[in-house]
């Protein structure tokens, strides 16, 4: 057999072959297999290192690609907002359309970037857009958000509410909505504000609600909301498993003494405190004894607050010194 040199075009057409072979599926983590997602969404799971499912995301993923009601009762930290968040984009990325066609709900501006945070980096790779609004800082830039038609919109219940009486938020598209920490919502006086906003929704939509505790106003929203839910029960009257507990008998004038101590064996540390004053008083504290810390208090301005949140998130800061009510 006699080897013939090959011309330049057949080099360039043998090239362009190559070129044009598409490139190897991204395969979920075998955890995640089960569920078929989309492979953009796959990209996606790996890159915000999951490996597993966690329990929540094992019981409500398969009911959310139904597209069934949820009633989850789970606590913070228990990875619900990948357990809702991933059938929602898999509905996204698989009908394709305009936004906005889904509304998540939360009760403090921290939680809301902290739920489109997870969101975008899951879909990442995928064709979905987020906007989050919240009060609290100028509407511009929310406004300029919702023109684009995000798919996914997030917010706290006052600043949607008064986009949608000002017309600036259509809900007409809305598949979907998604109450989060809907007891601290109660807690927060938002009841009222989020029956306004279900009256502005079409009526066929998916629910999800997921709290930590049922008082009986949340438990007679559920009850209007929620049409034959999966119920999904993770949380318990204990500690979340996902944190280390111990309790340290102390005189009150020995306090911040021991608080520095366990401080200085801890990588990374959210303390919480009753009052803003306080926060602020322990955050100076702790900054003067040398540790990386930052106060995290209602007081603050919204850009202040964002800077406290980043800077720890990113570990410029090892310590957040914060109330309960602001650190949800």
């Amino acid at each position: 057999m006699i080897n013939t040199p090959r011309t330049r075009d057949e080099r360039r057409a043998s090239n362009d072959t190559r070129a044009a072979r598409p490139a190897a599926r991204v395969i979920a983590p075998d955890g995640f297999a089960p569920f078929g997602f989309h492979e953009t969404l796959c990209r996606g799971i790996r890159a915000a290192g999951f490996t597993e499912p966690r329990p929540i995301q094992r019981d409500a993923i398969p009911a959310g690609l139904e597209g069934r009601d949820i009633l989850g009762l789970a606590q913070t930290g228990t990875g619900k907002t990948a357990a809702f968040a991933l059938p929602l984009l898999q509905r996204l990325v698989t009908e394709p359309g305009d936004g906005p066609r889904v509304l998540v709900l939360a009760p403090t501006r921290e939680l809301a970037s902290q739920i489109t945070n997870e969101i975008d980096t899951l879909a990442q790779f995928a064709p979905v857009s987020t906007a989050v609004i919240y009060g609290g800082v100028p509407m511009n830039r929310q406004i300029k958000a919702l023109r684009r038609r995000p798919q996914i919109v997030v917010g706290c219940p006052g600043r949607v509410l008064d986009l949608i009486e000002q017309r600036i938020l259509q809900l007409g598209k809305i598949e979907t909505l998604v109450l989060d920490e809907a007891d601290h919502m109660f807690d927060m006086g938002f009841l009222r504000d989020i029956r306004k906003i279900l009256a502005a929704l079409p009526r066929e939509r998916q629910n999800l609600l997921f709290s930590a505790t049922m008082p009986k106003e949340i438990r007679g929203l559920a009850d209007d909301l929620l049409h034959r839910p999966h119920v999904v029960e993770l949380a318990g009257n204990g500690p979340a498993g996902t944190i280390d507990h111990a309790l340290y008998p102390v005189a009150e004038s020995r306090k911040r003494e021991l608080l520095d101590a366990v401080l200085q064996r801890a990588d990374s540390a959210i303390v919480f405190t009753r009052t803003k004053r306080r926060a602020q008083m322990l955050a100076t504290h702790l900054q003067k004894k040398g540790f990386r810390a930052v106060g995290l208090q209602g007081n603050m301005s919204q850009n202040a607050r964002d800077r406290a949140m980043n800077g720890f998130r990113t570990r410029r800061f090892d310590i957040l010194v914060a109330t309960d009510i602001v650190a949800r």
